[in-house]
């Protein structure tokens, strides 16, 4: 295998016309100077110069290295300062995916604290819920992933593979309409609210709420059922019924024509961070993950 060092001797040897020359120009021995050349011809399976008196002449074979060797050196050297800046943070890119309540409260806040500290890092933004967001993580389709799972989800294990960092716990509230029967309790059990037309979020949360519900000895009526938080309350507040979102869904949009009661029993979901054990050395990738659970605590 030819070596970048031995390369840069050549180059030098070619240029000065001598391994006494190269030396002085490396700064380094003559007989290191021969010792490499030895061994970049052993590498090659040819000769690469030709001994003529004082004077070194290259053959075919070591011209042609030489000619390929300005643009080895160059790349490399590129390479290394490319490297060097992702490495310190000078430059670099963060692919991150995540659900949509987290993309409104944490992400923003988060994605401009990494920006004011390492300007040069680079960092996009999809929307996904889970599992479709851990899965594009595994798929290398993202870097991080924003996620989530109910207290007691039976695919605990499904992240066992991966780096988890804990955020948050988001606990689910109740939203009723302004002028609703229970719209100012302190707290309500979700029985309470057996007869009520429910408003279900996304396919996990609303597989939640009927677990919930299901717990409280009853099976809720879903009337409507969308992924977008935002329709979630208008409808709510326009009176077609009841719901149950997590706390940082209500922290995004300000709730016109409802009023988000305590519901018991508690109901939380974990909200993290998750990242392939690999990708979490990359000093991008772990800054993003600090931002995130700097995020988290405030």
């Amino acid at each position: 295998m030819i070596e970048a060092r031995h390369l840069r001797v050549l180059r030098a040897v070619a240029a000065t016309g001598s391994f006494s020359a190269a030396a002085r120009e490396l700064g380094c021995t003559q007989p290191a100077v021969s010792q490499q050349m030895k061994a970049l011809e052993g590498s090659a399976g040819t000769p690469l110069l030709i001994r003529t008196g004082r004077e070194m002449r290259l053959t075919q074979a070591g011209e042609a290295l030489v000619r390929h060797a300005s643009g080895i050196l160059a790349g490399l050297t590129a390479a290394e300062e490319e490297v060097a800046a992702i490495a310190g943070l000078r430059a670099g890119r963060v692919r991150l995916v995540s659900f949509p309540s987290g993309s409104s409260t944490l992400v923003p806040s988060a994605l401009a604290a990494l920006r004011a500290a390492h300007p040069g890092t680079r960092v996009s933004l999809v929307d996904a819920e889970p599992p479709r967001s851990v899965e594009m993580l595994r798929e290398g389709d993202c870097d991080v992933a924003l996620a989530f799972r109910y207290e007691g989800a039976s695919a605990a294990e499904e992240w066992d593979d991966l780096v988890v960092r804990p955020l948050l716990a988001d606990r689910l509230v109740g939203l009723v309409p302004d002028g609703h029967r229970l719209a100012k309790a302190e707290s309500v059990a979700i029985g309470e609210l057996a007869d009520e037309p429910w408003i279900a979020g996304c396919p996990r949360c609303r597989r939640q709420l009927v677990e919930v519900c299901e717990g409280a000895g009853f099976v809720p009526r879903i009337d409507f059922a969308t992924d977008d938080y935002p329709a979630v309350i208008g409808l709510v507040g326009a009176g077609l019924g009841v719901a149950v979102l997590p706390e940082l869904a209500i922290e995004s949009v300000r709730p016109k024509g409802a009023r988000t009661v305590t519901v018991e029993p508690a109901v939380q979901r974990e909200i993290v961070a998750l990242t392939l054990p690999d990708l979490a050395q990359v000093p991008a990738v772990a800054a993003t993950l600090d931002h995130l659970a700097r995020a988290a605590e405030r």
